[in-house]
């Protein structure tokens, strides 16, 4: 079977998860992929990749919740027109309903915890942990807080 024929959805946000996440492009050249990233001042794209933008949220402003159900909306949109087979992601909170809609459509969930966390979890990760079908941390240490993680090394 191609590898083309397999569907890969990289999913980050804005600034040093979207920096992660480029960190794979050798995998997004290899397979049929897209990428989701939030809409920043930031413009986040990468060449001959398919984008997708998403709102910035901030569980700490007042609009987090409308904001929240819009990216559910459009992560929801973007998942019926593309179809991914994988979602492969660095996080963090506006990545969350692409994640649990390939929980939800059982496709497999890669959750890549953040390079910055060396000895705590994130908020998102500890929610993704529950149902990445590989969730990988990229600090040995980080396998005390993840028990059932895989550390491989930093991707960068």
């Amino acid at each position: 079977m191609s590898n083309k024929k397999i569907k890969i959805c990289f999913a980050a946000s804005s600034g040093g998860h979207f920096e992660q996440i480029i960190m794979l492009m050798p995998l997004m050249e290899k397979y049929d992929s897209f990428l989701i990233t939030e809409k920043t001042d930031y413009k986040a794209e990468v060449k001959n990749e398919k984008m997708y933008y998403l709102h910035q949220v901030n569980r700490k402003e007042l609009k987090f919740p409308l904001e929240m159900i819009g990216n559910s909306f459009r992560s929801l949109f973007i998942f019926i027109k593309e179809r991914p087979d994988v979602v492969i992601t660095t996080g963090v909170l506006a990545m969350v309903p692409m994640c649990l809609l390939a929980h939800l459509f059982h496709k497999k969930l890669i959750y890549i915890e953040s390079f910055a966390k060396v000895t705590t979890p994130t908020e998102t990760g500890k929610l993704m942990y529950k149902y990445a079908d590989q969730f990988y941390v990229q600090w040995p240490q980080m396998i005390k807080v993840y028990p059932n993680a895989i550390f491989l090394g930093g991707i960068y």
